[in-house]
């Protein structure tokens, strides 16, 4: 009797979980917005979110100066003949920091009157975006040489008049600018180092050894030099004049 009673029961209870799956079902249209292709346009905003952020480094080389300091400290480091001291972390770091302290008034007249007023629903996107953009456009356009501009105007689509504010002219402007820039800057750092190689080579030859390497007599009075003339202050102060 009890085993028909058991039974029973759970024909009861499988019977009635269809009906309470079709009770609960879900409807699937109210998730996506109707009447507008707002929810594309979400879509498509975050897959142009993803792709800004992936690109955040590459933007960072190309629009801010810290092509011209990573040029300026490697070319330190070689005058120095130290191949990994400081390490390519401290470079890239002080590199860095140099660059953020540069360029923070930019990035936070850019915040002030383009993405906190559009993240506040205050501007639409397209008065927004030339809010956003003009601080580093006028950054970029305030340090790139004419003969640049002039070399990639010439091959834009409008030769004869062309737009000087065009970001896709004046970024890679901008970037011949910067590497031209930084190697002037190293070459005038390896000009002292040069010296002391040639004198240490110079004394060294005229004493017979031969056989001894000149960068290895030369290695301790180029970093007794750099230290005694305090060459860190002096390199990371005209580095910061020269974008001032």
């Amino acid at each position: 009797m009890a085993r028909r009673v058991f039974k029973f029961l759970l024909l009861v209870l499988f019977s009635s979980v269809p009906a309470v799956a079709m009770a609960q079902s879900i409807d699937l249209s109210q998730l996506v917005p109707t009447g507008d292709a707002s929810f594309s346009g979400r879509i498509i905003q975050g897959v142009v979110l993803l792709t800004l952020l992936s690109l955040a480094p590459g933007i960072l080389v190309t629009t801010t100066c810290f092509t011209r300091f990573i040029i300026a400290l490697s070319f330190l480091r070689s005058g120095l003949g130290l191949q990994s001291t400081p390490s390519n972390l401290i470079v890239i770091s002080l590199s860095l920091f140099m660059t953020y302290f540069v360029m923070a008034p930019i990035f936070e007249k850019s915040w002030e009157e383009g993405i906190q007023p559009l993240l506040e629903n205050r501007l639409t996107q397209e008065a927004a975006m030339p809010l956003i953009l003009n601080p580093m456009r006028d950054f970029m356009l305030s340090h790139v040489r004419d003969e640049e501009l002039q070399l990639f105007a010439q091959f834009s689509d409008n030769p004869e008049q062309p737009d000087t504010s065009d970001l896709k002219l004046v970024i890679p402007a901008y970037m011949v600018s910067e590497l031209r820039r930084g190697f002037e800057i190293g070459f005038l750092i390896l000009l002292p180092f040069l010296i002391i190689d040639l004198i240490v080579a110079t004394v060294t030859m005229s004493m017979g050894m031969m056989m001894l390497p000149p960068t290895v007599v030369s290695l301790p009075f180029k970093v007794l030099f750099f230290v005694l003339i305090d060459g860190w202050n002096i390199i990371v102060g005209e580095l910061l004049k020269s974008v001032s």
